[in-house]
């Protein structure tokens, strides 16, 4: 069923793009009208919504918008398979790090989100739709993946995938690795999942050894790897890195370009949307138009024109059929290109300022810069039992104060204390030990800006 969708779905994601604008618009409406019947139909959350909203839909604007903690807040009413609860998802599968990629009913892949808007979701998508997406994805990068200069050295020294990623939770991108993996032996072989939360030394070495001719994670990752290996730390000859979950900037681009000497692929998704936008091989992201609605909007929800920025953007997945997610707000700062990309593709063209964290660079008892990714420490702190929102903030080159929201119920000193012991773990691990964890006594705050970010450099 998965193979046949994701054949589908890649047939139709080729005819769609070379049809133009219009095949995509009409993709659009046909799709989301179908999306909002089944909605008002199985989701008794929906239902609810739509009470006043027109019979047939083709204009997302009649739809009010949803966010995170209102879709939380009813998460058994909003997806369609009675069979699915928070509570039954977080008892059978998120407390048990096995099941990362185990597909659950043997139907449905359960992710949490990475938390960086504030407290984490729960998300679920159906077989056919997570297929889908990759095959689209596969479809749109195709002129960067069938480059002859990727190709050559995979067929020489075979496919050999290493994905730097958080582990330790359903994120999106393990659990989508680890699902590859668990579909084939040879897929196991060929596709080597490592943690961000490991020493830079441990993964350089375990990279040199495995030799990988992909090499998959977070730009901020990459780009601490892209600075081994040009100082001669890191030995490694990828014929392609491919990136997502954080903004990739134009000068880590630059950089992982040059240390590795191969193309950059860029991705744009979220575990609410995976497989949302892929960079064109002009090294622009388009979004996929016909599979996803992406709605640039202001701090009022009115519609923001190409080339200006967004407050925030809403997102509809027109596939996913077990937890719909309609209007999302997603949270990202964007901005639609205003005039075509040279590429040709009728897809819109956009730009993430998204909400990246800062790499934080702490000095070491013996003189070195030692550097901390955003996600690594972030992981280690969202994953502390009892922790609902968090944000760390490097003050000076010895310093790293905490903000934290401790889950309803749970004891603020002892939540506060297990942070601590996890946080000063990690950084000891990093030859890090001398360096001051405080306790700030606000709770996570917006920039500003409204933007929400978790890990920062003051």
């Amino acid at each position: 069923m998965a193979t046949a969708a994701a054949a589908g779905a890649a047939g139709d994601a080729w005819w769609v793009e070379h049809a133009g604008p219009a095949a995509v618009a009409h993709r659009q409406q046909v799709r989301l009208a179908a999306l909002v019947r089944h909605a008002r139909r199985a989701s008794p959350y929906y239902r609810r919504l739509y009470r006043a909203v027109p019979p047939d839909v083709t204009d997302p604007v009649v739809l009010p918008p949803v966010a995170k903690p209102q879709l939380m807040e009813h998460f058994d009413q909003w997806v369609t398979d009675p069979r699915i609860t928070l509570a039954g998802l977080r008892r059978d599968v998120l407390a048990d790090p096995a099941r990362v990629g185990v597909p659950y009913l043997g139907r449905y892949h359960v992710l949490t989100s990475s938390g960086s808007s504030g407290e984490p979701a729960v998300l679920v998508h159906d077989d056919r739709s997570w297929s889908s997406a990759g095959a689209v994805l596969g479809v749109r990068a195709r002129r960067t993946l069938l480059r002859r200069d990727v190709l050559a050295p995979v067929a020489r020294h075979g496919l050999r995938v290493a994905a730097l990623l958080a582990t330790g939770g359903h994120f999106a991108a393990v659990t989508a690795a680890e699902d590859l993996r668990r579909r084939s032996p040879r897929r196991r072989e060929r596709l080597r999942v490592l943690s961000v939360l490991r020493p830079l030394p441990e993964l350089a070495a375990e990279l040199e050894a495995f030799r990988p001719t992909v090499l998959v994670g977070y730009p901020s990752a990459v780009d601490l790897l892209a600075a081994e290996q040009a100082g001669g730390r890191l030995r490694i000859a990828p014929a392609l890195v491919a990136v997502g979950g954080e903004t990739l900037t134009p000068a880590a681009r630059r950089r992982i370009r040059a240390a590795f000497g191969c193309p950059v692929l860029d991705e744009y998704a979220a575990s609410e949307a995976p497989g949302l936008a892929v960079q064109c091989h002009r090294g622009t992201l388009h979004v996929n138009a016909d599979r996803y609605l992406f709605e640039p909007v202001d701090e009022d929800g009115r519609p923001v024109p190409p080339g200006s920025t967004s407050a925030t953007v809403l997102v509809t997945d027109l596939g996913n059929r077990v937890q719909p997610i309609v209007r999302y707000d997603l949270g990202d700062r964007v901005e639609l290109r205003a005039d075509p990309c040279p590429c040709g593709s009728p897809l819109p063209a956009v730009r993430v300022e998204g909400r990246a964290g800062d790499v934080l660079r702490f000095a070491s008892a013996d003189g070195r810069t030692v550097p901390v990714l955003p996600l690594a420490l972030g992981t280690v702190v969202e994953e502390t039992p009892g922790v609902r929102r968090f944000q760390a903030v490097r003050t000076a080159p010895d310093t790293l104060v905490l903000r934290l929201e401790p889950e309803p119920g749970a004891d603020p000193g002892r939540v506060r204390a297990a942070v601590d012991a996890r946080v000063r773990a990690f950084l000891a691990d990093r030859g890090l030990g001398a360096v001051r964890v405080r306790h700030a006594p606000d709770p996570p705050r917006p920039e500003p800006s409204g933007k929400f970010r978790q890990v920062w450099s003051a």
